[in-house]
């Protein structure tokens, strides 16, 4: 059995800079990879925030911040990952992009090496297929914001072998998280279910049964959510949403998935959410805006 202690993670976007995150705080070597070393430079700025807001809510000691900092390296070359036990991938969710991703890392990291995606959609089966090590391929999707979220979904491609499973619930374990296994399907559980639900309270805005804040609120008061939908869906991203969806309609082939033309024409325009400032509210005052 490898014992994993060096960590690649692949995007420096919101998922993984959160994944670095606490698989550093847990004792883990991190590599940060990014294409862009903007993203970097503000992942980096993002992790210390939050570590930090972790402090003042004692979740952690003050004494932890500095090493975990000083575990993750960063870099935009990912020839940098030869001598790593593990590799989570944590980019855009977009198939040709993600495969890309896993046919450049074979090239590089030494054979021993497991690889993960955090896909939150795609098939994984599909992914492993374009690697030289289906049987060490395996999806773990974490929940955003990661250092918060306690659950990591646990999905086997058709290949993913034992020691692979294993190494994946073990190390979700020391991060802290609680894992569900979910068979190789279309969005797997948590978004097989919860998209879809953003997805039908965009259709009551597009319907006008309610406006923006009438459905948030309906939501969060008469079914006791957190927050309602619409926020929710900016706070994950329209993008994402709308992907989910579309991987949804193509893979269960049921008119019941179909993206709510709304959602597709605020993707459109670029109004992708709070990543961005503005989705179903504007973030630019003070306090979020509906934006219709």
């Amino acid at each position: 059995m490898v014992e994993i202690q060096r960590i690649g993670v692949v995007g420096a976007g919101q998922m993984g800079n959160g994944i670095a995150h606490v698989c550093a705080l847990s004792g883990y070597d991190v590599r940060l990879n990014d294409i862009s070393a903007d993203a970097l430079e503000e992942a980096l700025e993002t992790i210390r925030t939050n570590l930090d807001r972790q402090v003042s809510k004692e979740l952690i000691s003050a004494d932890e911040v500095e090493p975990a900092l000083a575990r993750i390296q960063t870099g935009t070359d990912i020839g940098k990952f030869s001598d790593i036990d593990l590799v989570i991938e944590a980019a855009t969710e977009n198939r040709d992009l993600k495969e890309k991703i896993f046919r450049g890392l074979c090239e590089v990291i030494p054979e021993h090496a497991f690889l993960a995606t955090n896909t939150s959609s795609i098939s994984v089966t599909r992914l492993a297929s374009v690697t030289d090590r289906p049987g060490r391929f395996i999806g773990m999707h974490f929940m955003n914001p990661v250092p918060l979220m306690k659950l990591v979904e646990i999905i086997r491609g058709l290949a993913t072998e034992q020691e692979t499973y294993e190494m994946a619930t073990r190390l979700a374990g020391r991060l802290g998280k609680t894992t569900t296994n979910a068979e190789d399907y279309p969005a797997f559980i948590v978004n097989r279910v919860l998209v879809p639900m953003i997805n039908e309270a965009v259709y009551a805005l597009y319907e006008g049964v309610g406006t923006v804040e009438s459905i948030d609120t309906a939501m969060r008061l008469g079914a006791n959510h957190p927050m309602g939908p619409l926020t929710l869906a900016d706070f994950i991203g329209l993008d994402t949403c709308l992907s989910i969806m579309q991987v949804l309609h193509d893979g269960l082939a049921d008119t019941k998935y179909r993206p709510c033309p709304l959602l597709v024409k605020y993707v459109e325009a670029g109004w992708v959410g709070r990543k961005v400032g503005r989705g179903f509210y504007d973030y630019s005052g003070e306090a979020p805006v509906p934006t219709r």
